[in-house]
C-alpha cells in the first residue's frame, strides 16, 4: 500500500503545483513593440484560458475581441499577453480595467534604439499548441531589463498555504491517533480473536 499512497500524493502534489504556477502572479521585464485587438474565438481546450462570457471583457457569443500586449525581452524572445478583465470569481485579480491597461501599455511602446523597459505583472501560460496567452494585469516601467524584482506577493501566498496545510497537518495526525488508529487497534483484536475461535484455540 506505499507506493500507491505515495504516487497518489504526487499526483495530488503535481496538480496542486500546477494550479498555483498558472494562477500566482509572475513578472517579466520586456520592451512593448505593439498592442492590438483581434477578432478571436476561444474554443475547444482553450476557451477554458480566456475570459468567461461573464467577465467584463468578455463580449456574449462566441466570437469576441481580444486585446493582445507584444513584447520582446532582453535576449530577443519574443513574449505576447492577453489583456481581458477578470470574472468576480476567479482568479482573484479583481481586474476590470482592460482598456486602461492597453492604453498604458500603448504609451510604453518603444523602438530597439531608444527602449522602454516596463515589468508586465500576468498570470496563466503560454502555449502556441493550445493557444493560449498569459492574462497582463499590471505594467510598470523600469530602469532596464537587468533589473530584478522579488516576487513578495507569492512569497505571502505560499508562506500562508504552508501554515495552512501544517496545521491541517497537525489536525489531521491528533485524529488519526485519537479516532483512527484506536479503531484500527479493536478491529485487528476483534479479526485476531475471531481466527483463533475459527481454528478452535479460543
Amino acid at each position: 500500500m506505499r507506493w500507491p499512497r505515495i504516487i497518489f500524493w504526487l499526483l495530488v502534489a503535481l496538480i496542486f503545483g500546477a494550479f498555483l504556477h498558472y494562477t500566482l502572479p509572475q513578472r517579466d521585464i520586456v520592451r512593448i513593440v505593439n498592442t492590438e485587438s483581434r477578432l478571436f474565438t476561444p474554443e475547444g481546450l482553450n476557451r477554458f484560458f480566456y475570459a468567461s462570457e461573464d467577465g467584463g471583457s468578455a463580449a456574449t457569443g462566441v466570437q469576441r475581441d481580444v486585446r493582445f500586449i507584444n513584447t520582446v525581452r532582453a535576449d530577443g524572445d519574443v513574449s505576447v499577453y492577453r489583456n481581458e478583465d477578470t470574472s468576480l470569481f476567479w482568479p482573484p485579480y479583481f481586474k476590470f480595467d482592460s482598456q486602461d491597461l492597453q492604453t498604458e501599455a500603448a504609451n510604453f511602446v518603444s523602438t530597439a534604439d531608444d527602449p522602454q523597459w516596463v515589468a508586465v505583472t500576468h498570470y496563466g501560460w503560454r502555449s502556441r499548441f493550445l493557444t493560449t496567452y498569459p492574462n497582463a494585469v499590471a505594467i510598470r516601467p523600469v530602469a532596464g531589463p537587468e533589473v530584478s524584482l522579488f516576487p513578495w506577493v507569492n512569497v505571502v501566498i505560499l508562506a500562508i498555504l504552508a501554515l495552512f496545510v501544517f496545521m491541517a497537518w497537525r489536525i489531521w495526525e491528533r485524529f488519526e491517533d485519537r479516532v483512527i488508529d484506536p479503531v484500527w487497534d479493536r478491529i485487528a483484536v476483534t479479526w485476531a480473536k475471531l481466527r483463533d475461535r475459527i481454528a478452535g484455540r479460543g
